[in-house]
């Protein structure tokens, strides 16, 4: 039974920064994209950023500049690395993983298309 289990949430200022780290357990299908969404509260989940496994990156417009996603794929870990962060930015933080057919796949950017989910990490930014 593969899980997903994220780390690195907490609280910061405003233009201050986080990193997340996501660390897949269990043997995980080769080839598969990871990905970090969030979900304000009252909320659907929505897509933040997502990398395949070769390494092509996707953002949203609104973390574009600010955030970056890295992968280890001998370590089977993602991370999010966000600067600058604003109030906005203030939500509880998933990490995801799906196959999309292939290494060089586009991930889908809506949350229904993917299957396993890390526990959520908490994300608060003072202004």
């Amino acid at each position: 039974q593969v899980q997903l289990v994220e780390s690195g949430g907490g609280l910061v200022q405003a233009g201050g920064s986080l990193r997340l780290s996501c660390a897949a357990s269990g043997r995980t299908r080769s080839g598969n994209a990871m990905g970090w969404f969030r979900q304000f509260p009252g909320k659907e989940r929505e897509f933040v950023a997502a990398i395949n496994w070769a390494g092509t990156t996707y953002y949203r417009d609104s973390v574009k500049g600010r955030f970056t996603i890295s992968r280890d794929n001998a370590k089977n870990t993602v991370d999010l690395q966000m600067n600058n962060l604003k109030p906005d930015d203030a939500a509880v933080y998933y990490c995801a993983a799906e196959y999309f057919g292939s290494m060089r796949a586009t991930p889908s950017l809506n949350p229904e298309a993917w299957r396993l989910w890390g526990q959520g990490t908490q994300v608060t930014v003072s202004s």
